[in-house]
C-alpha cells in the first residue's frame, strides 16, 4: 500500500528529471558553488541552537504563508540568532524551489540546510551545486546502501548531513552509518501523525557525541524545554516561525532569551 512519503518521492523524482543537466555542467556548478559553511561547527555551539525553516507549505497543513522573499525572512532568522537555516525545495507539496535556497545562500553568512527527499546520487551532487551546507537524509526514504553512500558522497563534497529517524529501528540504521547529526522527527511521513511521545523515546537512545536534533511539532517555549531535557542539541522549527507575526521574536520565545 502506497504511502504518503511514497507519493512524494515519486513527485521529486518526476520533478528531477526534468530539471536534470548534464555531470560536465553539474561539475562545473559545484567547483563556482564556493566554500562550504560548517553547519555541524553551527550546530555544535553552546546552548540550545535553533534550524530556523523557510517553509511555504506543507502535506499535513497545506498553505502556511505566503513568502514573497525568502532572503529577507531568512535575514530576519539570522539577525534572532539561528544557526542554521533550513530551506525547502520540493516543489510538488511544500511549494519549495531550488531558486529559494539560492537566494537564501547569497543573503546570510549562515549555513544553509537543503531540505528536501534526496533519494538518488544525483540530488547529492546537486546540493552542493545549488549551494547547500547541510543536507538532509531521511532513513525512512533510502535503503542501507544509500544511506551509507550518499552520506559519504555529501561529506566527500564538505557538507554535513542530518540524518532523520521516526523509530528505534531507523536510529539503529543512523548509528550504524556513523552519523554525526540525527534528528528525530515526531511526524511521521508516511502517515503524516505525530508521534508526541517520539523525542522522549529516541533522543536518550542516539549515543554521545552525535548532534540530536527534536524536529516537527514544536510551537512553545515548554515543547522546547522538554525536549532539551530529553538531550536535543537544536530544534528545527518551520511553521510555528513561519506563522508569527514576528519571526525573530517567535525565535527568542522557543529558545528562552
Amino acid at each position: 500500500m502506497s504511502t504518503v512519503l511514497d507519493s512524494i518521492i515519486e513527485g521529486v523524482l518526476e520533478d528531477l528529471e526534468a530539471r536534470r543537466i548534464s555531470e560536465i555542467e553539474l561539475l562545473q556548478q559545484i567547483s563556482a558553488a564556493g566554500r562550504v559553511r560548517d553547519a555541524y561547527a553551527a550546530l555544535a555551539n553552546s546552548g540550545t541552537q535553533i534550524i530556523a525553516e523557510v517553509k511555504r507549505a506543507s502535506p499535513s497543513k497545506g498553505p502556511l504563508a505566503n513568502i514573497a522573499d525568502p532572503a529577507s525572512l531568512a535575514m530576519e532568522y539570522e539577525k534572532a540568532g539561528a544557526a542554521v537555516i533550513s530551506v525547502l525545495t520540493e516543489a510538488r507539496r511544500f511549494s519549495g524551489s531550488i531558486d529559494d535556497l539560492k537566494l537564501v545562500r547569497n543573503s546570510v553568512a549562515l549555513p544553509v540546510l537543503r531540505k528536501d527527499f534526496i533519494v538518488t546520487e544525483y540530488q547529492v551532487r546537486e546540493t552542493r551545486a545549488i549551494g547547500g551546507d547541510l543536507m538532509l537524509l531521511i532513513v525512512a526514504a533510502l535503503d542501507d546502501h544509500q544511506l551509507l553512500d550518499y552520506q559519504s558522497l555529501a561529506r566527500e563534497l564538505g557538507m554535513s548531513v542530518l540524518v532523520e529517524v521516526h523509530d528505534q529501528q531507523e536510529l539503529e540504521r543512523a548509528v550504524a552509518v556513523d552519523a554525526s547529526i540525527i534528528g528525530v522527527n515526531a511526524r511521521n511521513l508516511k502517515t503524516l501523525e505525530i508521534n508526541e511521545g517520539a523525542f522522549a523515546e529516541l533522543l536518550p537512545l542516539i549515543p554521545e557525541g552525535i548532534i540530536r536534533i527534536a524536529e516537527s511539532g514544536i510551537s512553545t517555549r515548554e515543547q522546547v524545554a522538554l525536549a532539551e531535557s530529553y538531550g536535543a542539541k537544536a530544534i528545527l522549527v518551520g511553521e510555528t516561525l513561519v506563522r508569527a507575526g514576528d519571526p525573530a521574536q517567535a525565535i527568542m520565545t522557543l529558545l528562552g532569551r
